[in-house]
């Protein structure tokens, strides 16, 4: 299951050794015509810039000032012209400066965007990735006729293979695009499911322009947070309020094992995976094993969050600061996607980590033996 990553809204990096000048995007959509229009919506010095064009025999034409930073945003196709809201037809794209060049037979859903350095990138990035998305597209309908438990299982199986793929890729685009404006999205990417000493290497391998950019800073600085939370590491005390408002402290588990389960009320993906971890706790809450869950749900959400609680049956301890990604503890656990776990022993140490599905089940049955 993709998970939510606070990376897909924030981590868009800053390139200190990027150029100013003027853009234009050349676009050639198949023999489209009017009313057809065709909108530029991207994000520049913080605001939200729109533009828009008549398409005239597929052709359209958008220029500007680029500005100092790629800056990431979308083209959109409205075959009717009546606003690009109304259309599901569209492409991300960087503006940056130089000609940018879009061409496609027919929707903009299928254009090739080249013509300039991170466009190209991620062109053959998303190419890369391809597989990658339509695997994880088959395997969300998988996922909703999973009944019995061996289908599940299947399901879990396949998922990780997904994600060791796509991890793979990404592994490969850091190592070979090392002063690439994607390098860092790539790398956040690959942080969910590679441990710190792996992190700190493919980090010391961006260039130092990169890494002197406020995106690569920030992932410097995350480093630190990373290794504080690596497997064999003490996990990280913390204290916060639970349901009723009394403090608990991550300390007072200790003598447990403890899984430390990152999730929220919004998250889509956590809550599909909680009935894994209901099971899991149902199952082995008598063998010295239980769950402390920290939400990051918003400031004004708290009866969503107690709601979430009810109706997914997560009878164990809960606890939040409603502070959203502003979270003190996730910070803390350097938690940039959740749902995120990590598994705690007796004398606090972390032993695992993200341990969904079928594997939470199967790590808990190594510790404890099979019930």
């Amino acid at each position: 299951m993709k998970k939510l990553l606070l990376s897909a809204v924030a981590i868009l990096p800053t390139l200190a050794f990027a150029q100013t000048g003027k853009f234009t995007i050349q676009g050639k959509l198949g023999k489209i015509n009017a009313p057809a229009k065709a909108y530029l919506q991207y994000r520049k010095d913080g605001k939200i810039a729109i533009d828009s064009t008549i398409v005239n025999n597929g052709q359209f034409t958008f220029t500007g000032d680029a500005g100092a930073v790629p800056m990431s945003g979308y083209l959109i196709l409205n075959q009717k012209g009546d606003g690009m809201r109304k259309s599901k037809d569209y492409h991300p794209i960087f503006v940056e400066a130089g000609t940018i060049t879009v061409m496609s037979p027919d929707t903009l859903a299928n254009a090739l965007i080249t013509g300039t350095k991170t466009n190209k990138e991620s062109a053959e990035l998303q190419a890369s990735l391809k597989p990658v998305n339509d695997a994880y597209t088959a395997l969300e309908e998988k996922q909703k006729n999973a009944i019995t438990d061996a289908q599940k299982e299947a399901v879990t199986k396949e998922e990780k293979a997904i994600e060791k793929q796509e991890s793979a890729i990404n592994k490969k685009f850091i190592k070979t695009h090392p002063d690439s404006y994607l390098a860092l999205s790539a790398l956040q990417s690959y942080a969910y499911s590679a441990d710190y000493p792996e992190l700190a290497e493919l980090y010391g391998g961006l260039s130092p322009a990169l890494k002197a950019t406020e995106s690569g800073k920030q992932f410097g600085e995350l480093l630190p947070k990373l290794k504080n939370v690596a497997l064999g590491a003490t996990a990280p005390e913390f204290a916060e309020a639970d349901t009723a408002g009394k403090t608990v402290a991550l300390s007072s588990f200790r003598g447990k094992y403890l899984l430390v389960d990152f999730w929220a009320s919004w998250c889509g993906p956590c809550r599909h995976e909680n009935p894994n971890v209901v099971k899991a706790f149902n199952k082995y809450k008598g063998k010295n094993f239980t769950i402390l869950g920290v939400s990051l749900d918003r400031p004004d959400a708290k009866a969503a969050w107690l709601g979430a609680i009810h109706k997914d049956g997560l009878t164990w301890t809960q606890v939040s600061d409603l502070q959203f990604w502003k979270s003190k503890t996730a910070d803390l656990y350097a938690v940039r996607a959740i749902p995120q776990n990590f598994l705690i022993d007796p004398n606090g140490k972390i032993i695992a980590k993200n341990l969904t599905g079928q594997d939470l089940e199967n790590k808990l049955a190594e510790i404890f033996g099979k019930i």
